[in-house]
């Protein structure tokens, strides 16, 4: 069976945008086109970040959902951190398909915020302290792949 096209030659973003509803938002004085697809890895990604507060992994999250320089055109407009989660609550919603408000969004992250599984950004000498070694020891592989053999004497 042959697939029909409503022009016969339009191209595959035409297409896709027509099928994907494309629709653009403004946040923050910014029009950007509303997430419509979970990029490839960007699930791995966001668990992997889940716990870093870094300027670079955010604008990473942000650059994969709503394009570059994206995050530095917010952050110029004075977005605060809380507003960015907000926001990549709601692209991360729009782009797996839930049509969730930005008040949801809002909502989902305080209420992570609540349970202490939303990150607020550490002060300057939790920043110093995570980098700071423990100093305690290291505990052996094994002793039997560490410990020394006693030579006997030829005596």
């Amino acid at each position: 069976m042959t697939a029909r096209t409503t022009t016969g030659n339009e191209s595959w973003d035409a297409f896709w945008a027509e099928v994907s509803g494309a629709r653009t938002e403004t946040i923050r004085g910014i029009e950007v086109q509303v997430p419509r697809d979970i990029p490839f890895g960007f699930e791995e990604r966001v668990g992997e970040l889940s716990t870093s507060s870094a300027r670079e992994d955010i604008a990473e999250l942000i650059t994969a959902l709503f394009g570059p320089d994206v995050f530095d055109a917010w952050a110029d407009a004075g977005m605060g951190y809380y507003e960015l989660l907000t926001v990549l609550t709601w692209g991360m919603a729009q782009a797996s398909g839930t049509d969730m408000s930005f008040a949801e969004a809002y909502q989902a992250v305080k209420e992570l915020d609540s349970e202490g599984k939303a990150q607020s950004p550490p002060n300057r000498a939790a920043r110093r302290a995570q980098s700071k070694p423990t100093g305690g020891p290291s505990k052996p592989t094994s002793r039997a792949s560490t410990a020394s053999t006693r030579k006997r004497s030829a005596g």
